[in-house]
């Protein structure tokens, strides 16, 4: 343990952390930036290095992570930090996680969430995530990242179908034991959800998503984009050809099926799954053409509807576009400003939480663009059949005769709202199902790939599965997690074992 008082001493600081609102809302540059050394090292001195150490058990409480999936021995690179030993700092968090930067970028932070010092009526957890984030800054600066290029093949061939994180982290794990990888991408560009679902401000693209992907072509993994993988895929992409090619498929395809509003209206121009905003503007922007999106918020009213990460990434997208106005319906209450007493320590804190995109609408229209316990019952068009507003209508949650809470409408409290562009962010219901029939597989109960017994094995014993599309949407961090278990259960197959 570092400075056994410090967490007495020093306060917990996380905005320092960040480009202020109204500088980064001017482009679409990353928003972290870097902490001077001496600022992390006293922020890395807060750690109580607990006995028992619950910011890295990674359990599940109550549906949700209780520290960190990957298992990150968050104490021990935190001393390290602290004491300046910033190589062995980087050695000891990549021996847990492959993507340092990636988590220290979009996770949420579940370890933060269990730190010994959240056990409070105000809590001040250590500031893991930015320690995590500066260690690998550092690394990569300093040349710390090597090439594990492995010395000889095992002369088995691995197709891994998708390249979000759990497909990358598994296509490290097996490039490194010696098998040769393939990852089959249906997007123009490597990475996935961390290309085309994260914007450009939250995860940069070139400078740390490709640097990656660079890295993992230099040791080997070979990436084959434009690669649309199912029944009516080329010839080449099939999945009988994918099998007959490779020794083994692991299938990290994501959930990708975006859930639906079935409400009159849905049809009309100007109503588009949020995901597919957030690609066009990605995308617009990586060509570094100088035309619009041709999904673009410029000039318009813009509704959101849902909340999360994706909602939060498209008020921000959104407000760098120039919108006229920007606001989120979310259909749940407002979280509480603290703990709960049926949410207690350990478990992930659900608090309401500011996040970049609702720091940033604030700055530019003076409030927080979320309107709680609110849903839509209508779009309403012009008479060309453009979105020319919404209908909404408030809620109050009460709990059921068999003890289910669900949503009833208020009567009275009916609204109409402009707006030209209504993004629709409620989540997704798992892995497209044509890649499950293509491959013969079977869906389980929440229409995921099935496995065997809760492990990455499905009914055909040379295809396994992982992320997303095994365990349903869920977080980066749990995705690295997936790829990474996976990587092993291929392996033993391969082997033999």
């Amino acid at each position: 343990m570092g400075e056994p008082t410090a967490f007495l001493k020093y306060p917990r600081k996380v905005s320092l952390a960040e480009r202020q609102p109204g500088e980064r809302l001017a482009d679409w540059e990353d928003f972290h930036k870097d902490l001077d050394e001496r600022a992390l090292t006293i922020q890395a001195s807060r750690c109580m290095e607990c006995g028992v150490p619950f910011c890295h058990s990674g359990a599940l409480i109550g549906g949700m992570a209780s520290g960190c999936p990957l298992h990150n021995l968050i104490p021990e690179f935190n001393d390290l930090v602290y004491r300046n030993f910033w190589q062995k700092a980087y050695l000891r968090l990549s021996k847990t996680n492959n993507f340092p930067e990636f988590t220290g970028h979009v996770c949420p932070a579940p370890c933060e969430g269990a730190c010994t010092l959240g056990n409070h009526p105000m809590p001040q957890p250590t500031t893991i995530k930015n320690v995590e984030y500066s260690i690998i800054e550092k690394a990569w600066e300093a040349g710390w990242v090597q090439n594990r290029t492995p010395a000889t093949r095992s002369g088995r061939k691995v197709a891994i179908i998708g390249s979000g994180p759990s497909g990358l982290a598994a296509a490290d794990q097996l490039n490194a034991l010696g098998h040769t990888v393939t990852v089959f991408e249906r997007a123009d560009r490597p990475g996935g959800l961390l290309m085309y679902g994260i914007p450009n401000m939250k995860l940069d693209k070139k400078k740390v998503l490709l640097r990656r992907i660079k890295h993992l072509e230099a040791e080997g993994v070979t990436f084959v984009c434009n690669a649309s993988v199912g029944s009516d895929a080329k010839p080449e992409f099939t999945p009988e050809n994918l099998l007959a090619t490779h020794d083994a498929v692991l299938l990290c395809a994501g959930a990708t099926q975006p859930r639906d509003l079935a409400v009159e209206g849905r049809s009309l121009a100007g109503v588009h799954f949020a995901m597919d905003y957030l690609s066009a503007a990605t995308k617009t922007l990586l060509d570094e053409k100088s035309e619009s999106p041709p999904l673009n918020a410029k000039g318009k009213d813009v509704i959101i509807i849902g909340g999360g990460d994706t909602g939060t990434d498209c008020v921000a997208t959104a407000l760098r576009q120039g919108c006229k106005s920007v606001h989120q319906i979310e259909i749940m209450p407002e979280a509480a400003k603290a703990r709960q007493p049926g949410n207690p320590w350990p478990e992930f804190p659900k608090i309401l939480k500011v996040d970049y995109g609702q720091e940033e609408a604030i700055a530019r229209q003076g409030a927080d663009p979320r309107t709680y316990e609110t849903t839509v019952k209508k779009f309403a068009a012009d008479a060309q059949g453009k979105l020319t507003g919404l209908h909404t209508v408030q809620v109050k949650w009460t709990r059921s005769d068999k003890g289910q809470f669900l949503p009833t409408e208020q009567v009275g409290t009916e609204k109409e709202l402009p707006a030209q562009l209504a993004l629709l962010a409620m989540g997704f219901l798992g892995p497209e199902q044509n890649l499950l029939k293509a491959f013969n597989l079977t869906a389980d109960s929440r229409s995921n790939i099935k496995t065997d017994n809760g492990k990455h094995t499905t009914s055909n014993p040379r295809i396994f599965a992982a992320g997303d599309c095994r365990r349903g949407q869920s977080l980066v961090v749990w995705a690295i997690s997936e790829g990474r278990a996976a990587a092993e259960a291929v392996d033993t197959f391969l082997q033999g074992k």
